[in-house]
């Protein structure tokens, strides 16, 4: 029995040896290939690292970075370098309403321009402010060329007009630009948003001015093209006369809108030498569109006039002869009713 015994347990032992051989044979294969794929990764990952980390950056130069943290003065910034990058809140925007505590979160990316390599605790002195004008000036200037119009929220009245923040750079509305009649009291625009269009952008001497009237201008004289437009060649309306003039009488056809009757097209029962002979300001009219170009409306009375013209010539009058009983040509016919003595 012992034998037997024994002879189990070193089968036993053998196996185990067999089993712990085989794993650590194939352990350093699996290990092998984890270890010759992680490098490479790896190695990547920290080039790329340490070539950001190694740039040369020098004053001026706008950097890219990600907001790690907020103070109670500045914003702490990871620019993925070997020192943090710090903005003071008075130099992350030129805008005085804007909150830095309230706007401002970690992770938000930012732009920013170097203003010194080391503020004094080894940390690289950023300006986003700077940055933001440094790209706004050139987006401005492309706006002037394009034409383009966008919204801004006056923040306050000056003398002469009211001042907005465009792309964060402090712009000027002259009061004669900011809308389409005079304005006498500026401060009833401040925090409005209003459209406007820059006419005038100057980085060298910092320059930005902008008009709403422009706009404001623009829009009314599409919005009556659209009117005007709606005023079909045969279309039958009414309207007022608004004034009378040499040439012909202006009639208000409603919602901003007027025409001309010529004076040729005021009757038909004549000529008509002035409008004021036949009509009169205030006159309400009934008249046909005859024709609508280029914005402008020309109308007719003399369409509508179903009448005979005064001028046409009346016809003769006829010779009404009496009625006979009969007509005789003798002598005696002639004669009678004479008396001889």
């Amino acid at each position: 029995m012992s034998e037997l015994i024994e002879k189990a347990a070193t089968e036993e032992l053998a196996a185990d040896a067999a089993a712990a051989t085989e794993a650590v044979t194939e352990a350093p294969a699996a290990e092998a290939v984890t270890e010759a794929a992680a490098p490479a990764e790896s190695m990547a990952d920290y080039k790329s690292e340490l070539d950001s980390s190694m740039r040369t950056l020098k004053v001026g130069d706008i950097v890219d970075g990600t907001v790690a943290g907020i103070s109670d003065s500045e914003v702490t910034v990871d620019l993925g370098y070997y020192a943090e990058g710090v903005i003071r809140f008075a130099d992350y925007s030129a805008d005085p309403a804007f909150s830095v505590k309230e706007s401002v979160k970690p992770g938000d990316a930012v732009k920013a321009v170097v203003l010194r390599l080391d503020d004094g605790h080894g940390n690289i002195l950023l300006s986003r402010k700077n940055a933001v004008e440094a790209l706004a000036w050139e987006n401005l200037k492309a706006m002037e060329n394009e034409k383009t119009v966008t919204d801004v929220k006056v923040a306050e009245a000056v003398k002469g007009g009211v001042v907005a923040y465009l792309d964060g750079v402090r712009a000027f509305i002259p009061a004669s630009k900011l809308a389409l009649e005079y304005v006498e009291d500026l401060t009833t625009f401040v925090g409005q948003t209003i459209p406007v269009r820059v006419i005038q952008a100057e980085r060298e001497g910092k320059k930005l001015v902008l008009s709403s009237r422009d706009v404001l201008r623009e829009r009314r004289r599409e919005d009556k093209a659209r009117r005007v437009g709606s005023f079909a060649v045969g279309l039958v309306t009414e309207g007022t006369v608004e004034s009378l003039q040499d040439y012909g009488a202006f009639v208000n056809l409603g919602d901003g809108v007027d025409g001309l009757v010529h004076v040729s097209q005021i009757s038909s029962k004549g000529r008509v030498k002035h409008p004021k002979d036949v009509l009169s300001v205030g006159d309400k009219v009934k008249v046909k569109v005859i024709g609508n170009k280029d914005g402008k409306i020309s109308l007719s009375m003399k369409a509508l006039d179903d009448k005979a013209p005064e001028t046409r010539p009346e016809p003769e009058e006829k010779i009404v002869l009496p009625k006979v009983e009969k007509i005789s040509t003798s002598l005696g016919s002639l004669l009678k009713g004479f008396k001889f003595d």
